[in-house]
């Protein structure tokens, strides 16, 4: 899979959504990277920044929050390009509910881990 049709599907999995959550989305940016770094080599994707849930009165003039979502291993876990699109589709709402305030607990509860 090349580059641009991973991020496509990256993009695909953000318009999946719904409208009203994605308007709730604020200061927060994705980003499609190669690899994570030394030492995380299964790591599918990646929230840094502060949660939604956390954020107060003092927050202004912050840099985004980053959404990183991982081509490598994503690639090398899945056998299949229906197997990438299920994977990139839940590491994507895996990372976005991290913004939203979700921690990995509970997620996994969820079943989204």
């Amino acid at each position: 899979m090349t580059r641009d049709e991973f991020e496509a599907l990256v993009s695909d999995a953000l318009d999946q959504i719904p409208p009203q959550l994605a308007a709730m989305m604020d200061n927060v940016a994705v980003f499609v990277e190669d690899e994570p770094a030394p030492g995380t080599p299964d790591l599918l994707g990646l929230y840094e920044g502060i949660p939604l849930t956390e954020r107060g009165e003092w927050y202004a003039g912050v840099l985004p929050d980053r959404i990183m979502v991982y081509m490598g291993p994503t690639l090398r876990l899945c056998e299949t390009r229906e197997e990438a699109v299920d994977e990139v589709r839940t590491t994507v709402i895996h990372e976005v509910a991290h913004h939203f305030g979700f921690d990995d607990d509970e997620l996994h509860e969820l079943g989204w881990s």
